[in-house]
């Protein structure tokens, strides 16, 4: 018998994709709301209590709304905003880093920040194995497609093709770095430097590492083993042997739900690059729900996933 799915904020962006990711499934049947019933409380908070699983593609204040919303035990949720990433009660929603089996077993479940998910991916298998300090002040440079901002970024950059690159998160207090910190198990905040390119899709995420100047780091190829024998085994994860002299993020960039990182070292071993490259609205967004769902539901992690 399938399980029931609402999506709550199936228009936007992220909704969207994860309704295409389940679109055909026999293991899944969607609670659509026309859009006269989606403004319609009563029908939001029925769709909310009677599905199997829910699934928020909301802004922050909308989904915590939503939550309060949903006054019986059986549904089981998947928060897809920034609202309850580091929140008490609530899964961090990166099978990889949390485990699988932690994520199969959750009630709610808050889906990483696909900036969040390239750093973790880097970065918190080598600072639990000892290879990267805790302590360090880490500097996270990041470019991402323009559909990562929704639709206000995507028509901006859509009506305005003048706009080479836009930098942004100037305050030095984006909301994604208090994920970052915890599930790095980081004792200091990373210093996240966060831009736009005129792309639809695809992210890079670089993390510069001064080796020479790290209290106890490991030198770039024990780095890279040490990530590789971390995923190995993983069907979205590949930890690549090369060091490629460039990468590229192509406009014609193709929806994914993998993950590719890739450690670069100078020859002296004094500096190293972190470097993960993914989909923003893949891995990093819709692609990450679909897959946590997947295992709520005891399903393989890849069902319907891009791979």
């Amino acid at each position: 018998m399938s399980k029931t799915v609402f999506v709550d904020g199936a228009a936007g962006t992220t909704g969207l994709e994860i309704v295409d990711r389940l679109a055909g499934r026999s293991e899944f049947s969607l609670v659509r709301l026309d859009d006269d019933r989606r403004k319609d409380a009563a029908a939001r908070r029925e769709a909310l209590n009677d599905a199997d699983f829910v699934i928020l593609c909301l802004p922050d204040d909308a989904a915590r709304e939503a939550v309060a919303m949903i006054d019986s035990a059986a549904p089981r949720v998947i928060d897809a905003s920034t609202a309850h990433r580091v929140a008490e009660g609530w899964t961090y929603g990166m099978p990889e880093i949390v485990g699988r089996e932690t994520v199969a077993a959750a009630r709610r479940i808050a889906n990483p920040g696909c900036y969040p998910t390239g750093f973790l991916a880097l970065v918190a298998p080598l600072v639990r194995a000892g290879l990267l300090p805790a302590d360090w002040p880490y500097t996270v440079n990041a470019v991402s497609g323009y559909s990562g901002g929704g639709k206000s970024l995507i028509e901006r950059f859509e009506a305005d093709p003048d706009i080479a690159f836009r930098t942004y998160g100037l305050t030095l207090a984006h909301k994604h770095v208090p994920e970052m910190q915890k599930y790095a198990g980081l004792a200091l905040p990373p210093l996240f430097a966060p831009s736009v390119i005129p792309a639809h899709r695809g992210m890079v995420v670089d993390v510069p590492l001064p080796l020479g100047a790290m209290p106890g780091a490991a030198e770039p190829a024990r780095l890279r083993d040490a990530l590789a024998q971390f995923f190995a085994g993983s069907p979205l994860v590949t930890v690549h042997a090369d060091a490629p002299n460039e990468l590229l993020l192509r406009r014609s960039r193709a929806a994914s739900d993998t993950l590719d990182l890739y450690v670069f070292g100078a020859d002296d071993g004094s500096q190293a690059r972190l470097v993960a490259m993914l989909d923003n609205l893949g891995k990093g967004a819709s692609g990450a729900a679909v897959q946590s769902l997947n295992l709520m539901a005891g399903l393989p992690e890849t069902a319907g996933l891009q791979l």
